[in-house]
């Protein structure tokens, strides 16, 4: 189903996270079933588009990435009646083409993680699809928004392999996931996509590449805190083209009010336990999620 006026969620992470701490809004707390979002959300327009946005690590950074609040952070962005989410993330990079600096526009996805909590429903067999992981509207959406920004390289497509972190990749773990054609290592993207696909929510990543993991070997003739200077300027210069990038891709939502995105729908045929059989303070408890599907 298409959407009359869509409202985006934009989830900013390292560097657009902090970016986007100061944005001047509507601030609105939310509280959810599953706690407290890592942050207030914020409401507010750019190019006519209602937008809310909401910091994955919290204001000061303060949520590593096993312990981002990913239910009531998606839970949050539902409530306050998100239908889209563009998320960001600082990456490495496993591909030489693939710059520092660069955006790219993810369609896969392989999860790595372990232990975090990738379902809002506990208590029902709900099993939705995810061999797109994101939403391909809106990767369509951003893409031909990136081929209208001048001087920024945004790659259209790569797989994303998420691991659990906190620690970085080992060196033969970095040639592995090489190995599996694998172009971006990063740790924050899963349970978040899965999350958003069972709330009903179409679901795009901007990845911004930091550095080249540890597969290729740095110039040994530079100190550590070169290095760090580098990965930090690589950083805030592609903080900055993933904001003209969503701008950009604001000033026209055509797309996104004129083709349905597959998540829209995601539940009708996910929700494999009898209904009959579910709680009906279960299904109250999660009424903004899945309530449309038990009238």
């Amino acid at each position: 189903m298409g959407s009359s006026e869509p409202i985006v969620g934009i989830i900013g992470g390292s560097g657009l996270g902090e970016a986007l701490g100061a944005q001047e809004g509507e601030a609105r707390h939310v509280q959810t079933p599953f706690g407290a979002p890592s942050a207030p959300l914020t409401l507010t327009r750019w190019n006519g588009v209602q937008i809310v946005i909401l910091q994955r690590h919290g204001p000061g950074h303060v949520f590593g990435p096993a312990r981002v609040p990913y239910r009531a952070n998606v839970y949050a962005l539902k409530a306050v009646g998100a239908t889209h989410i563009i998320a960001s993330g600082a990456t490495g990079s496993l591909r030489d083409e693939i710059r520092p600096g660069d955006l790219v526009i993810p369609d896969q996805v392989i999860d790595k993680t372990q232990g975090r909590p990738s379902t809002f429903y506990e208590k029902a067999a709900v099993h939705v699809e995810m061999a797109e992981p994101f939403c391909p509207v809106m990767r369509r959406w951003l893409t031909e928004a990136g081929r209208r920004l001048d001087g920024t390289t945004v790659h259209e497509q790569g797989t994303y392999v998420c691991m659990e972190g906190p620690a970085f990749s080992t060196r033969a773990e970095s040639l592995m996931h090489r190995a599996w054609d694998a172009d971006l290592i990063g740790m924050t993207c899963m349970p978040e996509a899965k999350l958003a696909r069972e709330a009903e929510i179409a679901y795009a990543l901007i990845s911004l590449p930091t550095d080249y993991d540890c597969w290729r070997a740095h110039d040994r003739q530079s100190p550590g805190e070169d290095l760090l200077e580098e990965i930090l300027g690589n950083l805030q210069r592609a903080t900055q083209c993933s904001i003209a990038l969503i701008r950009e891709a604001l000033s026209d939502v055509t797309m996104l009010t004129g083709q349905a995105c597959p998540a829209h729908d995601a539940l009708r045929r996910a929700i494999w336990t009898d209904k009959s059989r579910i709680a009906p303070d279960e299904i109250e408890r999660l009424k903004i999620l899945w309530g449309r599907h038990f009238v």
